[in-house]
C-alpha cells in the first residue's frame, strides 16, 4: 500500500465559482499513466453537525426541503463554519439558529469526508448535552421543520431508511455505539 499521490496534474481550469463552492476540471495522468480528467467540488466552509441530546435521550430533528435531491429531509442540526473560525463556534451558532437550543456541553463526535470522490467536503460533528431552548433563528432562505424526538425513534428512521442525509446517519449511529457500550447515558 502507497499513500503517495499517484495521480499527476497536468493542467487545471475552474470551471464554476460561487461564495459557497468551486469546481475545477483537472487534465490528469492517472494511477495507470493514461491521459483523463478529473473534476473536483470545492467547499469554501467545513460541513457542521449537531446531535443535541437532552437528559431523556431526546433529540431534535429539523425538516426542510433538500434543492439538490429535489425532496424533504429529516435531519440534525446542520450547517456551514467557514475555514478560519473553530468548527464549535460554528456548531454554537447553527444549533442556536436552527433550533433555538444553546448547549452548555460539547463534545466532538465524529469527522468525515463527504462524497469524497468528487468533493474535499469536511465534516466535523458534535454532540450538545445540557441544553437550553431559547428562539430559533434561521436564516431568510431556510424553511425550517424542528421536531423533538426520542433518540431512540430517530434511530429507528435511520435503520428503516427515513433518514438519509449522511451526516445525520454516521451522528444517530455513532450515538447508538455509544449507549449500547455503556459510554453515553
Amino acid at each position: 500500500m502507497t499513500t503517495r499521490n499517484p495521480w499527476t496534474i497536468l493542467s487545471s481550469r475552474t470551471e464554476y465559482d460561487n461564495p459557497w463552492i468551486q469546481v475545477t476540471e483537472f487534465s490528469v495522468l492517472n494511477p495507470s499513466g493514461g491521459k483523463g480528467i478529473y473534476g473536483k467540488v470545492h467547499f469554501k466552509n467545513k460541513a457542521i453537525g449537531i446531535l443535541p441530546l437532552d437528559k431523556e435521550l431526546n433529540t431534535y430533528l429539523v425538516g426542510q426541503f433538500r434543492f439538490p435531491i429535489g425532496q424533504y429531509s429529516w435531519e440534525i442540526p446542520e450547517g456551514g463554519g467557514p475555514e478560519a473560525i473553530d468548527p464549535l463556534e460554528s456548531a454554537r451558532r447553527e444549533l442556536e439558529e436552527e433550533t433555538g437550543l444553546v448547549a452548555h456541553s460539547w463534545t466532538p463526535l465524529l469527522e468525515m469526508h463527504l462524497s469524497n470522490s468528487v468533493s474535499d467536503e469536511h465534516a466535523v460533528v458534535f454532540l450538545a448535552r445540557d441544553l437550553e431552548q431559547r428562539q430559533a433563528s434561521p436564516e431568510e432562505t431556510e424553511q425550517l421543520t424542528v421536531k423533538k424526538l426520542p433518540f431512540a425513534t430517530v434511530y429507528r428512521m435511520v435503520e428503516d431508511g427515513r433518514i438519509t442525509d449522511a451526516i445525520t446517519v454516521a451522528a444517530v449511529l455513532k450515538i447508538q455505539l455509544m449507549i449500547v457500550d455503556g459510554r453515553l447515558s
